[in-house]
């Protein structure tokens, strides 16, 4: 569905069709042909708000694990190349079988 771009001057006249966009998505409100104001329902500016908060804690936890690899390469807990990350698997695969046994 596109955008709907309502004039302030049609706050007065198309009330209702403003009121019913805006139980579906966000409605834009010019002034002098330039944006002026948002209108949506209350549902929408929450469902807005829980997906720019789920945003905003996923790129946390992004930013968390980023800084968390380069520390891990800083500190040299880190394989490079296949060859040795499969030996790698394969060590603690054996010491998880050890230690079962």
């Amino acid at each position: 569905m596109a955008t709907q771009i309502f004039s302030s001057a049609a706050l007065k006249t198309r009330q209702r069709e403003i009121k019913d966009a805006a139980l579906n998505d966000v409605v834009h409100i010019t002034e002098n042909g330039n944006a002026a104001f948002i209108f949506c329902s209350e549902t929408i500016f929450d469902q807005m708000l829980k997906e720019a908060a789920e945003e905003a804690a996923y790129n946390e936890r992004l930013a968390a694990a980023l800084r968390e690899s380069r520390a891990d390469i800083e500190a040299g807990r880190c394989i490079e190349g296949t060859e040795a990350a499969l030996e790698k698997i394969e060590l603690l695969r054996k010491k998880r079988i050890g230690a079962c046994a």
